[in-house]
């Protein structure tokens, strides 16, 4: 386990957020050897603080959700408040409804604690490609955006505004939005973003779209049952339309 004090260049810094001691030692001497600087903290509400201290750097992190004093949940709403970072939920609790809970609060990915090494490996690699994934072009790629009213999508630079004002998202509700904006006025079936995320390594199941549409409405202050932003179109899809032409 690498100190909290220490910072090794060219590794990748990740922060691992469980009580479990032992695990967090597993893991950190399982991915020391291939690049990663593993801190661990034990306690949640200690490691929501730490979490968003730019200061340390973090590209990732590791979160469970039983943890001491706040849980797992709590800890990523902190989190996603100030910030984008990929963060993998790792918990003993696997079922269905534990998934789309984290998902709508801004996992980008969720690993239940009977995993292999090499799918923890797998999927953090997987989400850090994601969070990085804007900047393979370089800073000369030409600047894009797509303006739906008082939405600007910048797909290259992986920036949303509305009304001016940056909007904190994931990178699955991102590339969702970019997804839809690229199709402005258009409708994009319900499987066709499902094949697009695929595409792009995000581990997803048959319901993660409405959820993560779902987070998407709310950030945008839609409402659900009269949007502005996003449109459901029973047994067709989803389509992104201007508010002033509704």
């Amino acid at each position: 386990m690498t100190p909290a004090s220490e910072t090794s260049p060219g590794r990748i810094r990740l922060l691992m957020i469980d009580d479990d001691k032992k695990l967090c030692r597993l893991v950190g001497d399982y991915l020391s050897p291939l690049g990663f600087d593993v801190v661990a903290e034990h306690d949640g509400a200690a490691g929501a603080e730490r979490a968003v201290t730019a200061a340390d750097g973090w590209q990732a992190v590791i979160l469970d959700v039983m943890l001491p004093s706040l849980d797992g949940f709590e800890v990523l709403r902190r989190i996603r408040k100030s910030s984008d970072i990929p963060v993998l939920m790792l918990t003993a609790r696997g079922d269905e409804t534990d998934r789309i809970v984290g998902l709508e609060v801004g996992a980008d990915d969720y690993l239940p604690k009977t995993f292999s090494t090499r799918e923890l490996l797998a999927r953090l690699r997987a989400v850090l490609r994601r969070g990085t994934r804007a900047s393979a072009g370089g800073a000369a790629a030409p600047m894009v955006e797509i303006v739906v009213g008082p939405l600007r999508v910048q797909p290259e630079a992986r920036l949303a505004l509305l009304s001016d004002q940056p909007l904190t998202l994931t990178p699955v509700e991102f590339d969702l939005l970019a997804s839809l904006a690229k199709a402005r006025g258009r409708v994009r079936s319900r499987e066709a973003l499902l094949d697009e995320i695929r595409d792009r390594n995000y581990e997803v199941f048959d319901r993660s779209i409405d959820v993560h549409i779902s987070a998407l409405r709310k950030k945008l202050g839609d409402d659900a049952k009269n949007p502005r932003f996003i449109r459901t179109l029973r047994s067709a899809g989803y389509m992104l339309t201007d508010p002033a032409s509704a």
